[in-house]
Formats: structure tokens, C-alpha cells, sequence
């Protein structure tokens, strides 16, 4: 009798066991999707930026270090290496191209441009398309970083070494603000 409640109590364990592990790796799985959501949308963004840059290139050549910057933090963001990483480096990017939009507002025959309207319309697209990558991303990792830390997903999280996931955050409260863009005349 002592031997089927000792079994007894080993099976309900284990399946407890079971059922928090797998919770565990569907989160991490979870958050491995969001994240490779978030370089989709970022790999659109790069491919954008060339465009971008040269069609402002063929109203204001003479910002030249404006665009080398813009090229160089596009490079930086490309490859670019884990969460923090990638933040840091979007961060750059974004203020780079914030840089872009203030030469672009000194040429009014280029705000009103077709192609330049265009590819500013896909940039806002793009970067919503992002905004709610990110927050996706980092509801995931919020869910996922709770399991690793609360009784009784804690103990399976330190028993098959589940580790807290990276969210993806701005730096800095000017970060934060969405940038003003504005090519209206």
C-alpha cells in the first residue's frame, strides 16, 4: 500500500513536471517566433533605407555626412547580434534617420516628390509594423520571464536551466517619442 502511494505521489510529480516544462518551451518557442518576427520587419526597414537616402541624395547631395551616417548605423543594425544589441543598434539607426528626414524638410521639390512620398509611407508602415513587433515580442518575454520566476514553473525553470529572456527596449526617453515627420507643405 505504501509502495502504490509513493508511485502515486512520483506520477503526480512528474506530470507536474511534464506541465510546466512543456509551458516553459512553448514560451521560449514563443518568443523565439516573435523575435524572428521583429528581423522580418527590420530586414524590410533595411531594405528601405537605400532608397530612401538616395532619392534625398538627388535633392540635397551636399549632405554627404548625413548619409554616410545613415549607411554606417544601417550596417551596425544589419549585423547586430542579440536583443540588446539590436536595440542599441536601432536606436542609432533611427536617430540617423531622423537626421534624413530633417535635411528632406529644407527641400520643398522633395517633399513633394511621388517616390520620396512613397517610400516615407512604407518607412511609417514599416516602423507601426515594428512598434508592434516589439511589443508582441516583449509581451511573450514578459510571460515567459514570469514563468521562469514563480512557484512551482521556478524549480522546473532552474532544473532544465530555463534562463530570463531580453526585452527589446528604447534607451532613452527621446527614444521613446515617435519622431515628427511631417513633408506637408
Amino acid at each position: 500500500m505504501n509502495n502504490l502511494i509513493v508511485l502515486g505521489v512520483i506520477a503526480v510529480v512528474g506530470v507536474i513536471v511534464v506541465i510546466y516544462y512543456n509551458k516553459l518551451a512553448s514560451l521560449r518557442v514563443r518568443a523565439d517566433a516573435a523575435w524572428a518576427d521583429i528581423d522580418v520587419q527590420l530586414k524590410r526597414r533595411y531594405d528601405l533605407i537605400p532608397n530612401l537616402v538616395e532619392t534625398v541624395k538627388g535633392y540635397a547631395s551636399h549632405e554627404r555626412e548625413t548619409f554616410e551616417r545613415v549607411t554606417e548605423m544601417r550596417a551596425a543594425a544589419i549585423n547586430a547580434e542579440g536583443v540588446a544589441e539590436q536595440a542599441q543598434a536601432e536606436n542609432m539607426l533611427t536617430q540617423a534617420l531622423r537626421s534624413v528626414f530633417a535635411v528632406a524638410e529644407n527641400y520643398p521639390e522633395l517633399r513633394a516628390s511621388e517616390n520620396f512620398t512613397q517610400l516615407q509611407n512604407s518607412l511609417v508602415e514599416i516602423e507601426d509594423k515594428i512598434q508592434a513587433a516589439r511589443r508582441y515580442y516583449n509581451a511573450v518575454v514578459r510571460d515567459y520571464n514570469t514563468a521562469v520566476h514563480v512557484v512551482p514553473s521556478s524549480l522546473v525553470a532552474w532544473m532544465f536551466n530555463f534562463k530570463d529572456r531580453e526585452y527589446f527596449e528604447l534607451e532613452s526617453e527621446a527614444e521613446r517619442t515617435v519622431p515628427k515627420v511631417d513633408f506637408g507643405g
